[in-house]
């Protein structure tokens, strides 16, 4: 009895411990998107008084929902929705005038006039934004605002107002474009950095299981790619439209400059992965000092990452890379098997592809490395079969 005694606070420690890592995970989600969330409410309630006091609207209820359907919760793509905002209003409500007028209000004019109006919004643009607007809309001249009203022109202008307030707000209230750049890109290049030292794990203490993991854990990576590119979107977005993040740019542009290659090179390392796996199951001899060269690479993305958050040009990254490739000869790198081979190659391309993250031109990181033969330095291209080359090293999941 004494024992279960003791028990009972350890189990209510855990669950206060666990409602409090809950609290800190809704905390820190909100904390997120707080930003957003002001911005909306700001755009929400000024472009309702523009609205009103301004134009003179009697009851502008689209001037604010526009801006809070500009914003949104995220920080991407707003000049994009203001555009889809205004075309898809202007076709809902070119549709209803036209049609309701003609045929009446009802049941089946109302259906008629959503799957007109949203056709014609399809057709426009793909954009989801305008083809929702233009159904919305249709449907609000077909029941509360009919043509002979001019409520249509009304909400036109209302959703011109919304759109407008919306970027001003975003202007005035910008997000610092190289934090929303640099969360993604400490995510990715994480990875990154994680796979070539689980690779290099796998491979020293030949291990097969670890390799597949590794390799079914790149797999699942496109998304954090899909989502730097996206940030970085978001940031170019927000430095043009923000006069106070001008001075941004210089910073965005080292992480624009770096996406393209980082994305090679977890590509490459997909195929390193996949071949590293096939050379442990088949036996083939991998050199003694191919682990730490992948750890190397490792902690060159990670000084990669840093210098890139601190604002520096990448030079020690280079440097770093630089080193650690200085044994990619034949004279140092022995393996017979094809899949070893191939390993080489895609070490040497990943090189490339980080070279080129810091700055420099496909020719000048490719000159940088030493020959495979350690003869002379001279460009080393990629030696990947064809269907596994930058690009399509994972388009399918053998």
């Amino acid at each position: 009895m004494r024992s279960a005694r003791r028990r009972r606070p350890a189990r209510g420690v855990d669950v206060v411990g666990a409602v409090r890592d809950e609290i800190r995970r809704r905390l820190k989600r909100w904390r997120s998107t707080a930003l957003p969330v002001i911005q909306c409410a700001l755009a929400a309630g000024l472009a309702w008084l523009v609205a009103t006091k301004l134009i003179g609207h009697p009851h502008p209820f689209f001037a604010p929902i526009a801006a809070v359907v500009c914003l949104g919760v995220s920080l991407g793509q707003r000049l994009r929705r203001v555009g889809e905002l205004v075309v898809g209003v202007s076709v809902g409500v070119g549709v209803g005038d036209a049609l309701i007028g003609w045929i009446g209000s009802g049941p089946w004019q109302i259906a008629l006039v959503v799957a007109l109006a949203m056709s014609a919004a399809v057709l426009l643009d793909a954009g989801q934004v305008i083809a929702l607007q233009a159904g919305s809309s249709s449907v609000l001249v077909a029941t509360l605002l009919p043509p002979e009203t001019g409520g249509g022109l009304d909400r036109m202008v209302d959703a011109l107002i919304g759109g407008l307030v919306g970027l001003a707000v975003t202007a005035l209230i910008p997000a610092n474009p190289v934090t929303v750049a640099q969360r993604q890109a400490k995510t990715l290049l994480g990875e990154l950095a994680t796979a070539l030292r689980n690779i290099a794990t796998a491979v020293s203490e030949v291990d097969a299981v670890k390799a597949a993991s590794v390799l079914s854990h790149l797999r699942d990576t496109q998304t954090a790619v899909d989502e730097f590119k996206s940030a970085l979107k978001t940031g170019g977005e927000i430095a043009t439209i923000a006069p106070i993040r001008w001075r941004s740019k210089d910073d965005l542009k080292h992480y624009q400059q770096a996406a393209p290659p980082i994305d090679y090179a977890l590509r490459n390392t997909r195929v390193l992965a996949r071949r590293a796996l096939a050379a442990i199951r088949a036996n083939e001899g991998i050199p003694e000092n191919l682990p730490q060269t992948l750890r190397s690479y490792a902690d060159a993305v990670d000084m990669l990452r840093t210098e890139l958050a601190n604002g520096k040009e990448p030079e020690q990254t280079r440097t770093a890379i630089r080193d650690a490739a200085r044994h990619l000869t034949a004279r140092h790198l022995g393996g017979d098997g094809f899949s070893t081979k191939v390993v080489l190659a895609q070490i040497r391309s990943i090189a490339v592809d980080l070279l080129q993250a810091t700055g420099l031109s496909r020719s000048e990181a490719a000159e940088a490395l030493p020959s495979l033969s350690g003869d002379s330095a001279r460009p080393a291209a990629a030696s990947a079969p064809k269907d596994e080359q930058p690009g399509q090293a994972d388009t399918s999941r053998r």
